[in-house]
């Protein structure tokens, strides 16, 4: 009996020994109350703008966080909506250093999901969170400092579709140079085509080459998407007489109308049909031919034209008095009446063009 007691008062005394090992090896540690905001200094501001996008928009620096022991540090700079007390907090770099750089693409997008305007000047708060070990324990702040910023409107992805069908130009075929949709430069959703379909059905497509996704009827009037494995692939949209037709799309509403376009049977049709402006290889000087549709005589178009920076216009005959333009690049509508001109930029593009409402599309060739 007094051997058990000895063995086990002797457990005791080695179970105690190695509880104080590992309690040695705890670090405890008490932040300070806080910690300044060295540079930039409060009500300092910058303007952004989407060409130099990949500079400094905030180079933001600090005093080291005393924990009160040698113990490593992760720091966090947060945005906030001006005045909101950090009440969602925006993270935008994490570093073991008392410094960091946000690029002015991130402090862009930053600032307009905070609510700034483009092209206003408005007010973010910043602050710096500092945390210790793997959990981020510990959380301490700095100061906060009111920093100034006009952001820039970030670009926006443009989605361009195109018909298929036995209906349409190209027929079953999905790389076949076919017919665009015509987006709406403002309600970028809202997508147009105007023109003549053959008796049949069609379908359209998210970009040529490929069948999926793919954009049909779901039912009479409702649109249906494919996914891209070809999931869910929606029914045709069918054309019982030939003829012309509107086909208008909204994207957001997923929504379609198909409805019979009277004036295309006795529309004026153009014996040719070119583009001319500074933007283009003949300048002012000189139209660029563009081909006309083979079963649309309404419909002209312009594959892998090289543009520059500068401005034209669509015309007819190679002379001003039928003529098209606009002041949005990329789409828009022309109307035949001393338009303004197109704004274009370097590179090459498919050029489409349709006299019967005077809707044009620009689509990059990548």
């Amino acid at each position: 009996m007094k051997n058990i007691f000895k063995c086990f008062m002797a457990a005791i005394i080695i179970s105690g020994f190695a509880s104080c090992e590992e309690e040695q090896d705890l670090i405890y540690v008490t932040p300070a109350a806080s910690f300044q905001i060295l540079t930039p200094q409060a009500g300092e501001g910058v303007i952004l703008t989407a060409e130099t996008a990949n500079n400094p928009g905030l180079v933001i620096s600090w005093e080291d966080m005393d924990y009160g022991t040698d113990t490593a540090i992760n720091y966090t700079v947060q945005v906030a909506a001006n005045g909101s007390d950090f009440s969602a907090p925006v993270s935008l770099a994490s570093t073991g250093s008392t410094y960091a750089t946000i690029t002015a693409s991130a402090l862009n997008t930053a600032a307009l999901g905070l609510g700034l305007e483009p092209g206003v000047e408005g007010a973010i708060d910043v602050r710096v969170m500092s945390t210790v070990g793997t959990q981020d324990g510990q959380a301490a702040y700095s100061n906060t400092i009111t920093y100034l910023v006009t952001p820039y409107q970030s670009a926006v992805a443009l989605q361009d579709f195109f018909l298929v069908g036995d209906a349409t130009d190209a027929g079953w075929e999905n790389n076949n140079n076919n017919v665009p949709l015509f987006r709406d430069p403002e309600e970028t959703n809202m997508y147009y085509y105007t023109g003549y379909f053959n008796a049949g059905a069609f379908k359209f497509l998210a970009a040529k080459g490929e069948w999926h996704p793919q954009y049909g009827a779901a039912s009479d009037g409702v649109l249906g998407a494919s996914g891209a494995d070809g999931s869910n692939e929606p029914g045709t949209i069918n054309v019982a007489t030939a003829g012309y037709y509107t086909f208008t799309v909204d994207t957001d509403a997923m929504t379609y109308t198909f409805t019979a376009y009277e004036a295309g049977a006795g529309a004026t049709t153009y014996p040719s049909m070119g583009y001319i402006g500074s933007g283009t290889p003949g300048g002012w000087d000189a139209d660029t031919d563009m081909t006309v549709s083979a079963i649309n005589p309404h419909l002209w178009h312009a594959t892998g034209a090289a543009l520059v920076d500068g401005e034209m216009k669509f015309r007819e005959g190679d002379a001003w008095t039928n003529s098209w333009g606009d002041t949005t690049p990329i789409s828009g509508q022309g109307q035949n009446a001393n338009d303004g001109n197109i704004p274009v930029t370097t590179g090459t593009y498919d050029i489409w063009f349709n006299d019967l409402d005077g809707r044009y599309i620009l689509i990059p060739v990548n």
